[in-house]
């Protein structure tokens, strides 16, 4: 009787620390629809249809990243892969820029067991380390399934409201739109090329989860499905996990950054669009395309 409560103690202390030890790595690939520029030339005619491409180009390649999620049971850190710049490639300065237009940042923690976050942002030379709870999404859950590397997962839909200090999220106006704004203003004047986009109060959201892997995580803020979600769909950006390891033997600690002044992602958003209005204000009617790149 005594090696079979000794034989259930140990059994059930490794099966605790089993769990409490478990951890997981997944690959993420995020490719963002770039924004159609077609206004931008007949707002500044300084734009050559040669400057317009390039432009589109980069930032195409701005738009398709590699992150890399770290989890276990409660927590997890996601964070764009590094890469080696090509060499005499410039604008790692604007690329940091545009990473804090386009969701991105330095590190993404989440506690999905307090349900806080905290991510590290660095926006016109300042360092911020956003500290808030997690977004609650009211995910649907659906019965449609798909394989994604060999895993089973399930549809889940959602309705968020839109960020507006994401350029993810920047949707196109309509001509109609363009042509009551025409109306208003009078003369040969120069426009800024976010006059031909807007953002929208409501967005979307498609996920894919498995159960196969029960933890409570996914790419960016999301989370709140029985299962690692393992692709995302906003209609714009799609982040599709491809490749997934588990257990390995090389632990990762998973910890949120401290670097940064601690704002709430409230006062972070006012702090980004009162510099952004400041900015285009500034170069309303006499700048009509956006920043140059690569410098």
């Amino acid at each position: 009787m005594k090696k079979l409560t000794y034989l259930f103690l140990v059994l059930a202390f490794s099966q605790v620390q089993a769990q409490k030890d478990f951890q997981g790595m997944a690959v993420y690939e995020s490719k963002t629809q770039a924004p159609k520029f077609e206004g931008m030339r007949a707002g500044n005619r300084d734009i050559t249809p040669e400057m317009q491409k390039t432009i589109e180009e980069r930032m195409k390649n701005m738009l398709e990243k590699t992150f890399i999620l770290n989890f276990d049971k409660t927590a997890s850190i996601y964070k764009e892969e590094e890469k080696l710049e090509t060499p005499g490639q410039q604008g790692g300065g604007m690329r940091m820029m545009m990473n804090s237009f386009m969701g991105g940042g330095g590190t993404f923690y989440k506690d999905v067991k307090s349900k806080t976050y905290t991510v590290d942002k660095e926006f016109m030379g300042k360092e911020f380390l956003v500290v808030d709870s997690l977004p609650k999404l009211n995910w649907k859950l659906e019965q449609e399934t798909k394989l994604i590397g060999g895993y089973n997962c399930f549809k889940a839909t959602a309705v968020k409201e839109a960020s507006k200090t994401d350029f993810r999220n920047f949707r196109p106006k309509n001509n109609d739109e363009k042509k009551d704004e025409a109306k208003k203003t009078s003369g040969d004047v120069k426009t800024n090329f976010e006059d031909n986009f807007e953002i929208p109060k409501e967005i979307v959201v498609t996920a894919w989860y498995t159960p196969e892997i029960p933890v409570n995580q996914g790419p960016e803020s999301y989370w709140g499905l029985p299962g690692l979600i393992l692709e995302i769909n906003d209609g714009k950006t799609v982040i599709l996990c491809s490749k997934i390891v588990l257990n390995s033997k090389e632990k990762v600690e998973i910890k949120p950054s401290k670097k940064g002044k601690v704002i709430s992602q409230k006062d972070y958003d006012t702090t980004v669009i009162k510099k952004m209005e400041e900015f285009r204000e500034m170069n309303r009617g006499r700048a009509g395309g956006p920043p140059p790149m690569g410098r």
